[in-house]
């Protein structure tokens, strides 16, 4: 499995403890640096490979942001405040993710699932990890069947197994490459490649039966037939 190197930026004691806590409980992270300000984090980008950062936007010295700003390459970048005001103006710097404080696991994961597809080398297997049971489980993406809402959980059928964790369909949809996947009513998102029929408002993926939504059949239809 391919290893991001990353280093925490903020302020706050507590903060950086809690996303080092974060951090340690993934597999694929390997936390590098943790430091209290721009400057420190400067000098750890000189000295080694960073792949990805957790950047705080208020702090002393210079701001996250500014300090942004003046690097002419940068790892990938996670932004991680208090203020959800700077999101827009933090996007313009191609930051891959904005989580504002205070960062639940979940959200904290559903960042680093993006970052670590943006990484990957085309040797490596498709992947993404969901928290279920208290453990994370790394699941291909090519075995999942479809995707159920369950109000504050979802239900992820796979090939082999079924997974409960405590996420939203909008959250895996947006985790999920959109190419390969497509929601077909407010409670399911489907697989494309495992369609195997569709019977008027029912998609059919091996013995189980997903309903359309009348509103996003059209849509449902032209992606699976032009898939």
């Amino acid at each position: 499995m391919q290893v991001l190197n990353c280093i925490i930026i903020d302020d706050e004691p507590l903060a950086r403890k809690g996303l080092q806590t974060y951090c340690n409980d993934i597999s694929f992270l390997n936390v590098v640096g943790v430091c209290k300000n721009a400057l420190q984090a400067n000098e750890i980008l000189h000295k080694q490979t960073v792949d990805l950062m957790f950047l705080d936007i208020n702090m002393p010295i210079v701001s996250g942001l500014d300090w942004l700003k003046s690097l002419t390459s940068s790892p990938l970048v996670v932004m991680t405040t208090a203020y959800p005001q700077y999101a827009l103006e933090s996007f313009s710097y191609e930051v891959i993710d904005y989580l504002v404080k205070p960062i639940s696991f979940e959200r904290f994961l559903q960042a680093v699932n993006k970052a670590y597809r943006l990484t990957k080398t085309t040797e490596d297997e498709e992947v993404f990890f969901v928290k279920s049971d208290k453990s994370l489980k790394k699941i291909k993406i090519d075995e999942i069947l479809f995707v159920e809402a369950m109000q504050n959980y979802v239900k992820i059928v796979t090939t082999s197994e079924t997974i409960i964790t405590h996420t939203t369909l909008k959250q895996l949809r947006d985790e999920l490459p959109n190419q390969f996947f497509i929601q077909t009513h407010k409670s399911y998102l489907v697989s494309k490649a495992q369609v195997s029929e569709i019977t008027g408002n029912q998609i059919l993926i091996g013995t189980h039966k997903i309903p359309i939504s009348v509103r996003l059949k059209k849509e449902v239809l032209q992606q699976i037939l032009n898939s």
